[in-house]
This record gives C-alpha cells, structure tokens and sequence, in this order.
C-alpha cells in the first residue's frame, strides 16, 4: 500500500511538472514563439528535455522489469528465448533473400547510400522481406482463428 502512494506521488509530480512545462509554452505570444530562437531554447526545450528523458527512464524501467520478470520466471524465459530464436532465423532467410541492388532516385541518378553492394541497401531489403515474411505469418494466423470461430459458431 505504501509503494501505491509514493507512486500516486511521483505521478503528481511529474504531472505538475509537465504541467507547468506546457502552460509556459501558451503564455508567451506565438508569433514570437515561431521566430525567436533564444524564446524556443528557454520554453520549449525544456519540455522537450523533460519528455525525452521520461521516455528514456520508462524504457529502462521496461526492460528492468520484464528482465527481472524472465529470471523469477525460468520456464517464460525459455519460450521467450525460443521465441526471439525462431524470429532471428526468420531475419536470417529475409536477410538472404534481399538484394543489394542499385537504388535510383525520381531523376535516374543513384541515391547517396544507395550504391550496389551497400550494407544499407541490404538490410533495408531484409527489412521489409521480414515484415512481409511476418505478416504473411500473422496473415494466416488471422485466417485460421477466424475458420476455428466459425466452426464453433
């Protein structure tokens, strides 16, 4: 009960905080706002620093718990370990079947980065044959869980 309330707290605080952080940013005249650069860095800038490092500290505390979570739980840790096993093999194929072809832009010159044989090239490629590889997965997962739906209907 007592960690309830110092979370309850440090919710309001950083509530209050941001609170105060974005009611600066409407008090100060807009057209200066657009135009002033020091206006910016002394209103907007910290908001934006402040968000930046909430973010930061949520993903830590993410990653702390859901890795404290799999070591308290040792059978989680090996369906989670088989899991993120089959999807790098699932990377490994989509890896293999991208290219590194030469990349064009709208004018016909070859982009910056997008020389042939670039790194770049073929791991942008593998990028997407994983998503499509993955989304041909779930595809049919879709369809599946829809026919079980209809024949218990």
């Amino acid at each position: 009960m007592k960690s309830n309330k110092i979370l309850n707290i440090l919710i309001a605080v950083i509530a209050l905080i941001g609170g105060f952080l974005f009611i600066r940013i409407f008090m100060e005249d807009t057209e200066a706002l657009v135009t002033d650069v020091e206006l910016q860095n002394s209103v907007v800038s910290p908001l934006i620093s402040f968000s930046t490092w909430l973010f930061i500290i949520a993903v830590i505390v993410t990653i702390a718990l859901s890795l404290w979570s799999l070591i308290r739980n040792p059978e989680n840790l090996k369906k989670t370990l088989g899991g993120i096993a089959v999807l790098a093999v699932l990377l490994f194929i989509a890896y293999f079947l991208s290219d590194s072809d030469v990349v064009y832009n709208a004018a016909g010159k070859v982009e910056v980065g997008g020389e042939e044989g670039s790194s770049v090239n073929r791991w942008v490629g593998a990028g997407i044959w994983y998503s499509i590889i993955l989304g041909g997965i779930a595809g049919i997962f879709f369809v599946i869980d829809l026919l079980k739906g209809l024949v218990k209907s």
